[in-house]
């Protein structure tokens, strides 16, 4: 046992049939109880206010991170965007040149047709192509298509023998798209 002792302090010995006849609660029981019948409100309370805290901040955090995914795919589509109009305006700049390009080798004299030089066009020519094919442009499908003013202009109409009316019969000028976005329509012209 401990033997030291505070001043004023004496120390009370008693038998064990004295400890057992003492008529005495412990001071613990009574003073735990009164403090768990006060407390369990108040506890139950907190215990409440923390869930609802913590519901708040969930749907909070969920609500951030909804936020977060739908910025970066609008930010990925916008990027997608400004890649196609750029390609858009870069491949516009390039189609005239290709046009030139064609009108030139279509009359091309035969007598010059195994020259060097004529060579070199071709491949500038299937160079030119080559860029606009790694721009994921295309030339639209003109004769013997339906017409579709969402891809072709028509120049004229024409009685042909044998074609359907509404077909197109003849291309003027070579269209392109950059997936479905018309880049430049098909200049044509369509059975009557």
């Amino acid at each position: 046992m401990n033997e030291e002792r505070h001043e004023g302090q004496e120390e009370v010995q008693l038998s064990p049939a004295e400890v057992e006849s003492a008529d005495v609660e412990p001071a613990e029981e009574t003073g735990a109880a009164s403090e768990t019948d006060e407390a369990g409100p108040a506890l139950e309370e907190r215990l409440e206010q923390a869930e609802a805290q913590a519901a708040e901040y969930l749907d909070g955090w969920q609500r951030a991170r909804a936020e977060f995914a739908n910025a970066r795919k609008r930010l990925e589509r916008e990027r997608m965007e400004a890649y196609q109009r750029a390609a858009v305006d870069y491949a516009k700049k390039l189609l005239p040149i290709l046009d030139d390009f064609d009108r030139a080798l279509e009359t091309v004299p035969q007598s010059l047709e195994s020259d060097s030089w004529l060579e070199g066009l071709l491949l500038v020519r299937r160079k030119l192509q080559s860029i606009l094919e790694d721009l994921n442009v295309e030339p639209i499908e003109t004769v013997g298509q339906p017409f579709d003013p969402n891809f072709h202009e028509a120049l004229a109409l024409r009685d042909v023998d044998g074609v359907e009316s509404g077909i197109v019969v003849e291309e003027m000028q070579r269209g392109y798209r950059l997936g479905d976005r018309v880049i430049r329509p098909a200049l044509v012209n369509v059975a009557a």
